[in-house]
């Protein structure tokens, strides 16, 4: 494996860290401080990070898009999270349904909304699957329960369909324009097997954006609730087959959505190291600095092993993922591993600062509870384990 970056690919980390520098973290502590969810989102950022690519990166050349490599797609998440790992998140959400639709939706789908993604700024895109009562069992649902999986019910009506049910906890919910929706539309069978992905316009009669959910990290990514009553879906709508819904859960697209989390939790960690070495080498105690103290080089030390560690593993993901290993189980690996690693190191740098980190640093404050958003993050950790019945049988 050969990790050189090429020129392409130094061009987009460069821009996602100038930007990340300049635009994302003046911002950054002061938009995690707003106190009603609704409002930390700022669109102008957006549409900043818009104009220089960052909404659109994963959309393949012929439909207009960048067409960015999975290993690019993988620096410019960490460079951007590095300033703030929401924003970054709120950025990459798009690329994960990007990805989707190229590879699943019809031509006409492409027309209709992959046209219109392309040319506003402020067009977001969302996936509705978790639910109150049915949230990590819709990325491995149980094999010998029927009535596990979504309980959103949808029923066709000739040309249309109507859903009937409520999503939450749904990313970019209360700002996004277009939403991928899971339903039921056989209940007599397993959810893998009766569930059905719906294209979802935010002026869909009978859907309607409920609450927005008030969250410890990540504040400026918006999750909220999606209500659907009698919500109106035409059948061109549907993505890819009636009931072939699993297939599509867990193409590429699912696969990029571990290896986003994982480069975004690297991000993290890059910060995270950078801020208990720039205090472990201007703070003094018993007379010298924290760095010559053995306690604070042995934090310092786990902390960037850890982290050069994580480095390693998302740019192997990513480089088998342009190679064509879809299917592989080092995405969701990668992604178990990062949630250890990034709530470690960010804890390792919360002790660095000490009681200052508790009652007055912000910065190292906020980096811990972005992180405790890992443990939730497409399933529980526990249960994402689970993937050890997708290793080969030889």
């Amino acid at each position: 494996m050969d990790f050189a970056l090429n020129d392409e690919q130094r061009a987009w980390q460069a821009r996602a860290r100038d930007f990340a520098r300049d635009e994302i973290r003046p911002i950054s502590l002061q938009r995690d401080a707003v106190s009603q969810p609704r409002e930390t989102w700022d669109w102008e950022i957006i549409k900043k990070g818009s104009k220089l690519g960052f909404r659109t990166a994963a959309v393949p050349k012929a439909w207009g898009g960048y067409g960015i490599d999975f290993v690019t797609q993988a620096l410019v998440m960490a460079e951007l999270a590095k300033a703030d790992s929401a924003i970054s998140k709120a950025f990459s959400q798009n690329w994960k349904w990007s990805h989707l639709i190229a590879e699943f939706c019809n031509d006409d789908q492409k027309k209709r909304f992959l046209q219109p993604f392309l040319a506003d700024d402020t067009f977001v895109i969302g996936s509705a699957s978790t639910e109150p009562n049915s949230g990590s069992d819709n990325r491995l649902p149980p094999l010998d329960d029927i009535k596990a999986g979504f309980r959103l019910r949808a029923e066709r009506k000739g040309d249309e369909w109507l859903l009937n049910g409520e999503k939450c906890f749904i990313a970019n919910g209360s700002v996004g324009k277009l939403f991928f929706v899971g339903a039921r539309t056989d209940s007599s069978v397993l959810a893998r097997e009766g569930t059905t992905i719906f294209m979802v316009p935010v002026d869909t009669p009978g859907f309607r954006v409920g609450k927005v959910f008030n969250k410890s990290g990540w504040r400026f990514y918006q999750n909220a609730e999606l209500v659907f009553d009698d919500a109106r879906v035409p059948h061109a709508n549907v993505v890819g087959e009636v009931n072939g819904g699993a297939r599509i859960r867990s193409g590429s697209a699912s696969e990029f959505g571990d290896l986003e989390l994982a480069a975004n939790a690297l991000g993290v960690c890059e910060a995270a190291c950078e801020s208990a070495l720039g205090l472990a080498r201007t703070r003094t105690q018993g007379g010298k600095t924290l760095l010559a103290q053995q306690a604070v080089q042995l934090k310092l030390g786990r902390m960037n092993m850890l982290t050069e560690a994580l480095r390693a593993f998302v740019l192997r993901t990513a480089w088998e993922m342009d190679q064509g290993g879809h299917g592989a189980i080092n995405p969701v690996l990668v992604m178990n591993y990062s949630t250890d690693v990034i709530q470690e190191v960010t804890g390792l740098n919360m002790e660095i600062h000490g009681a200052s980190g508790h009652t007055m640093n912000a910065e190292a404050a906020k980096l811990v509870r972005d992180a405790i958003i890992w443990t939730h993050l497409a399933g529980d950790s526990t249960q994402r384990l689970k993937v050890i019945r997708r290793f080969p049988k030889n």
